[in-house]
């Protein structure tokens, strides 16, 4: 029998409009089940940022369970952390600050099995700690989406040669971390910084790959979905906390 490909690198490779999903940093399993509950069509699960392991990450996916897709943010290109990510078995991973075409296919290598990569064997939650090893050795190539942040001008500076590596899904845009590299840190909204997201969204049109961006607000995703990007992430968990109960506190001492 034939395991079919991962829905969610099929929809992303697609181009399908839009994938909706939000940021979990918080180690809360809770957290995860209730938002895997609604219409997000995907969860990152940040360990680049904030205090998660590879122990609650496994602990979110196994709460998110297949109401949507897990996709988890290495906080390293590092081999090690690819692979015990990869083994907690998740849809998608994210591998950030990658500058170079160098950087991408090292990174797709140890993502992938022989013969097309170089990752590594072990038991674990990915084949069901062996108990379906066969089965997913013969497709995990098929199922996990790649996506490298590009977050930093040197990487604008090289995107075609990243773009052009084979093995990669997605890109995925840090405006944050990008404005920081053209020296206007935070400045999301500079014309500059702007600008730089589109040459980076008119590449990915070029090379027919989908582009995804974190959007702090609404606002911003609706805007670059009209740009083109179908990938997007809103908010935080945590965000999503505070500023709940900031309008509670609002709402009360204004009725």
């Amino acid at each position: 029998m034939t395991q079919p490909e991962n829905p969610f690198r099929q929809r992303l490779r697609s181009h399908a409009s839009p994938l909706i999903g939000t940021v979990l940093g918080l180690p809360c399993a809770e957290i995860a089940d209730a938002l895997s509950r609604l219409s997000f069509d995907w969860l990152w699960l940040d360990l680049e940022h904030g205090n998660l392991d590879v122990r609650d990450a496994q602990m979110l996916v196994q709460a998110i369970g297949n109401r949507c897709a897990a996709i988890v943010r290495v906080p390293s290109q590092d081999e090690v952390w690819l692979k015990k990510v990869l083994d907690i078995g998740i849809d998608g991973i994210i591998v950030p600050q990658v500058k170079t075409a160098e950087e991408a296919q090292r990174i797709v290598n140890f993502c992938l099995y022989p013969p097309q990569g170089i990752r590594g064997v072990g038991i674990a939650r990915a084949q069901g700690y062996g108990i379906s090893f066969q089965e997913y050795m013969q497709h995990a190539n098929d199922c996990t989406a790649i996506i490298l942040q590009i977050e930093h001008i040197d990487a604008v500076n090289n995107i075609h040669e990243i773009l052009a590596v084979e093995g990669v899904d997605a890109v995925l845009i840090g405006p944050y971390d990008l404005s920081g590299s053209l020296h206007k840190l935070g400045e999301v909204q500079d014309p500059e910084v702007i600008n730089t997201i589109q040459s980076i969204l008119h590449a990915c049109k070029q090379h027919n790959l989908p582009a995804g961006i974190f959007c702090a607000t609404p606002g911003q995703a609706a805007h670059w979905q009209k740009a083109g990007v179908n990938l997007l992430a809103i908010g935080t968990d945590i965000t999503f906390l505070w500023r709940g109960a900031q309008q509670a506190l609002l709402d009360f001492k204004t009725s």
